[in-house]
């Protein structure tokens, strides 16, 4: 990007009566900059000034991710853009910082500068016309929608009373919509948008040396832990009023009775010859039993404050709410009468990720049926429209419980996709399922673009990132795909069986016979129909006919008729013409009835 003026301005796509001048606009970017409580690292402030002035040189269509990359974080001209998340970690760290700017000392400025999220194209907006027009000025989202960011990022290392301070007056201001409230909701005889579902709440961690420089370690991993916490949707967290009015001495059964929640997550931070060391766990309300606990070690003289709190948070928060983690890993007891029929919808949560884990008739079955009940009681639940659009493409796709008539399952699934995404644009698992229909769609480039979107609203989703990394891997890219499942399979050990078939594939399909037999054996897919099928074209390769033998039988009799479209079948998952041959050669070498066609083809 060059940097000579224009006489062009964004301000022709704006409405007149909401654009501030380009002199007001630089005036409000230098008092930004200028400011204390902007407290960023340089190249954020050169990102900051670049999108501005190329918005306002008219210039806004080159800000991209690339051009952003190569020209203020001096990146190579040959980076792979998708690989490489800089510019949208950046971005993220520039939109809070913006944020906490305006709750602080920009609270009456009287021009707004934003960065939407889903790109990099600032908009700026007068903040006295809006008032002028009889609108309400503009008031924090939900945590929800958005983080004010990690408190300790403005104060300076030892300003503990500040930061104390800052936190107090956050914890004031901000007032959380989707989380919950403290006092349990009346009852009431219509049926609710949302079902109940698993609840949390954070205790305020404990600074366990007494020195108050860890003050600002405790305020800020606090507020970074409910922000990544409220990306799992399948998950309540309780907001931050309900944190602070949690005694310190409480316990867990005295919280759960006080304000219904479930579970609680405490801990506590130390600093011990100039390391810090965070502790963790989380207790079942009902029982009082800890249920998981975690310890987290970071120096401060090599890491930043802001780095320290953004790991360790994404650590513990990825731990406690993923689909197969601590919570989802235990069924749900009915504690509570007035919770007794919302609690369906976290049974057919905790069924969800069992059948994924098992992905045969009987769990399909049973899971179908919870979901289809959960969605009719409470049709804005977008999680369980995006369960229920698996399920629904599982028939097709797997060929279980297929219903038939019209419309057909794939219709029902990207139906049943596209509900949840309306519901909620920001909710990953709906985002997921439309990714996983789009690409069976035969769409596969909208449908990664679609999970790239998701992953970069909740980077911590491990399921989200393995089925990312199976649609990338089936799309051709089975290195890199292959790469994301196993950093899946890393961060959550309780991940499903499925996406150590689909790296048994992967291995066969790079010439890795001896890893791809090896994580074959490891998957126990038994009554998922193409764990055979894979098997058996992995132990063919590898000389087992014993083996072979058995798995290819498995096949048939689980799917007698999927030979009949053997090219339909290859053509949904998107196969490419190299893997197409290398899948067709290999069924013939295991004896699967391949018709000449196919066999010719492949040769």
């Amino acid at each position: 990007m060059d940097r000579e003026k224009s006489d062009n301005s964004c301000s022709r796509d704006m409405p007149a009566d909401a654009t501030p001048s380009e002199i007001d606009i630089r005036a409000q970017l230098a008092r930004i900059l200028s400011s204390t409580e902007f407290s960023v690292p340089e190249r954020i402030r050169q990102f900051l000034l670049c999108i501005v002035s190329e918005t306002l040189a008219g210039r806004s269509e080159r800000i991209k991710a690339y051009s952003v990359a190569v020209e203020v974080f001096g990146r190579d001209t040959n980076l792979d853009i998708q690989n490489d998340p800089v510019v949208r970690i950046e971005a993220g760290r520039l939109r809070r910082a913006l944020e906490r700017y305006y709750l602080l000392s920009g609270n009456a400025d009287p021009i707004l500068i934003e960065i939407p999220k889903g790109g990099y194209v600032p908009r700026f907006h007068q903040r006295e016309n809006r008032l002028k027009n009889g609108e309400a000025a503009p008031q924090p989202e939900p945590l929800r929608k958005r983080s004010f960011g990690r408190l300790a990022d403005a104060l300076r290392p030892h300003s503990w009373l500040v930061a104390s301070l800052v936190a107090t007056a956050v914890i004031g201001v901000t007032s959380l919509v989707r989380l919950e409230t403290p006092s349990p909701p009346a009852a009431s005889a219509t049926v609710s948008a949302q079902p109940e579902e698993p609840s949390l709440i954070v205790k305020p961690f404990v600074n366990l040396s007494k020195s108050p420089d860890v003050d600002i370690y405790v305020a800020g991993l606090g507020e970074e832990l409910l922000s990544q916490l409220a990306r799992f949707k399948e998950l309540t967290v309780f907001g931050r009023e309900t944190s602070v009015a949690v005694l310190p001495g409480a316990s867990a059964a005295e919280i759960r009775q006080q304000f219904g929640n479930r579970y609680v997550l405490e801990g506590g931070v130390r600093m011990v010859e100039g390391k810090l060391r965070v502790t963790s766990r989380v207790l079942d309300g009902e029982t009082s039993a800890i249920i998981w606990s975690g310890t987290y070690d970071a120096d401060p003289r090599a890491n930043d404050i802001a780095d320290i709190q953004l790991t360790i948070a994404s650590k513990v928060a990825t731990a406690v709410a993923q689909p197969y983690g601590i919570i989802f890993s235990a069924p749900p007891r009915p504690v509570q009468a007035r919770g007794a029929q919302s609690l369906e919808a976290y049974r057919c949560s905790y069924r969800f990720y069992n059948y994924r884990t098992v992905l045969d008739q009987a769990a399909h079955a049973e899971t179908r049926a919870c979901l289809e009940q959960v969605t009719a009681r409470y049709p804005e639940h977008a999680t369980g429209w995006a369960m229920l659009s698996y399920l629904y493409l599982d028939e097709d796709r797997f060929q279980l419980n297929r219903r038939p008539g019209s419309p057909q399952p794939a219709e029902r699934a990207r139906d049943a996709a596209e509900r949840a995404v309306r519901i909620d644009p920001e909710n990953v698992r709906a985002l997921q399922a439309l990714m996983t229909v789009l690409y069976f769609g035969k769409e596969p480039a909208e449908a990664l673009r679609v999970g790239s979107r998701a992953l970069a609203l909740n980077p911590n989703d491990t399921e989200l990132l393995g089925e990312f990394g199976s649609r990338v891997a089936q799309a051709g890219d089975w290195a890199r795909g292959a790469a994301l499942i196993e950093e899946a399979m890393v961060r959550n050990p309780g991940h499903s069986g499925y996406y150590v078939g689909l790296l048994a594939l992967a291995a066969y399909m790079q010439g890795d016979d001896a890893r791809a037999a090896d994580l074959i054996r490891r998957a126990n897919l038994r009554g998922f129909s193409i764990y055979h099928f894979v098997a058996a074209l992995i132990f063919a390769r590898i000389g087992l006919e014993t083996e072979t033998a058995q798995s290819r039988a498995e096949f048939l009799k689980l799917r007698p008729r999927f030979f009949e479209d053997f090219d339909g079948e290859l053509g949904k998952r998107n196969f490419n013409a190299r893997d197409r041959a290398i899948i067709i050669r290999g069924a013939i070498q295991a004896g699967f009835p391949v018709q000449t066609r196919f066999a010719a083809g492949a040769e």
